[in-house]
This record gives structure tokens, sequence and C-alpha cells, in this order.
């Protein structure tokens, strides 16, 4: 069995290496007049807060909710200076009243949720015809050369680490959102993200594969042969080609 996983643990990593989406990821959202001036939005599974951070310039009036309360502790640290409204909760527990938002938001967590169960609670929170946005980046290790050896060693740490071999697709939509949404649009696209050595290091030690699951020892030592193999391997700075991916499904609610 994959090893359990808290991103508790990994939550300061996670706060200083994790912020990585580039400025066209979210312009993207903003160009299907999502998240924008006048829009209340919910992020569920916001992590660090990391997409209402940097969407809060838009204008939309946001919540974040995230099962881990280390996470909500950084998130809100990151957030200083902003009115953004933090709770840590699960979204399959969240109690927010009926057509409470225009928009949901899921970023990089979607296939964490009991679907059957939350899907008609997104449904409930949503103001009728408000969209649900599911989004996501991955690596791809098929077409980039750092990316394939890190995501090696990660497997040679935790071999049934689950979060490797991405491969360009649409976000599949599990059966139960089907009675509660309409697929509005899709959206699929590379990108190249920049990072630093040590940036580098930090976005893959802050996966669910390393610093969310393995012992302090164990990442010690995948930490130290990762920067070996980058100093082999790599420049200084370097691109690594990602894909991005979006859906969004609007509600039946009339």
């Amino acid at each position: 069995m994959p090893k359990s996983f808290d991103w508790g643990r990994t939550s300061q990593d996670y706060a200083k290496f994790r912020d990585i989406y580039p400025r066209e990821f979210y312009e993207k959202i903003i160009g299907h007049g999502l998240c924008t001036e006048g829009q209340t939005v919910l992020d569920i599974g916001t992590g660090t807060g990391v997409l209402p951070r940097n969407m809060y310039r838009y204008g939309a009036d946001w919540t974040g909710i995230d099962i881990s309360p280390e996470q909500i502790v950084q998130a809100k640290a990151l957030s200083d200076g902003m009115n953004i409204d933090y709770r840590a909760t699960s979204a399959e527990d969240m109690d927010f009243a009926e057509n409470s938002f225009d928009v949901v938001t899921a970023c990089q967590c979607f296939w964490y949720f009991n679907h059957e169960k939350i899907a008609p609670i997104i449904h409930r929170v949503l103001k009728p015809g408000g969209r649900f946005v599911l989004l996501c980046m991955e690596w791809l290790p098929f077409e980039d050369e750092v990316a394939a050896a890190s995501e090696n060693l990660v497997l040679k740490y935790n071999p049934k680490w689950s979060g490797g071999g991405a491969t360009m697709e649409p976000i599949d939509i599990p059966e139960p959102y089907g009675e509660y949404f309409d697929l509005e649009y899709h959206s699929e696209y590379k990108l190249n993200v920049h990072f630093t050595a040590e940036g580098w290091n930090g976005r893959m030690k802050s996966c669910r594969g390393i610093g969310a699951s393995l012992s302090r020892a164990d990442i010690e030592w995948w930490e130290r042969e990762h920067m070996e193999l980058l100093a082999k391997i790599a420049p200084r700075e370097f691109d690594v080609l990602h894909y991005a991916a979006v859906a969004v499904i609007k509600s039946k609610k009339r």
C-alpha cells in the first residue's frame, strides 16, 4: 500500500516552495470571467492559500478551507493584509449556507475528495448557475529530463508513491458530479516553469511522496542525493516543462 501522508508535516516547505504557478495560469481563469470583482469564491483544499493570495488582486471575495490546520496557519501568515477568510475544515464537513458562493475552486487537490459526498455539498453552497473550477499543473517526466530524474529519485525512496508519470490530459470528472453539474469547458496547455536548483529541490521535497510521508531521516537522505543529482544534470537555474489543465462545470441549479 502507498505510504500515508499528512500535508501538515511539510507545511513550512509547502509555503516556501509551492507558490510556483506563472501569471499565465491565473490569467486563463480570469479570461473566462471567473474569480473576478463582485464574485464570492470558495477555494477548497486551499493549502497555504496559493490561489486566493495570487488572485486576490482581481477583486473577488475569497474564502479558503483546508483539512490541515498547519496549512491554514501558513495561509494566514502569507496573506497578511488581505481580507481572506481561512478555515481549517475538510471539504466534506464544510457547513456554509446554501447559495453562498458564485465560484468554488479546487487547485491541485480534486483527486483527494470523497466525490459522492462533496458533489451535492458544492452544488448546495453554489448560487444558481455557479461554477466549480478544477485546476492542476503537473511536470511532464516523459518530456523533461530534470523532471524524470527527480521523479525517479522520489520512487527510489517511496516506491508506491502514485504522484508520478503525468501526461497531458483533461481533468477527469467523476460520475457523481453529473447529477448536479454540466461540463462548460476544459483546456490543457503546456508551459515552462522557472526554478533555481534550490527551488526545484524544495518543490520536490514538499510533494506528497517525500515531505508529507517519509521519516525525517529519509527526507534528509533524499534531499542530499537530490541536490547531488541536480548538480550533475542541471544548471543553477532552469525551466521544467509542465502542463496545466482547467475544467469548469456549471451548476444545474436554477
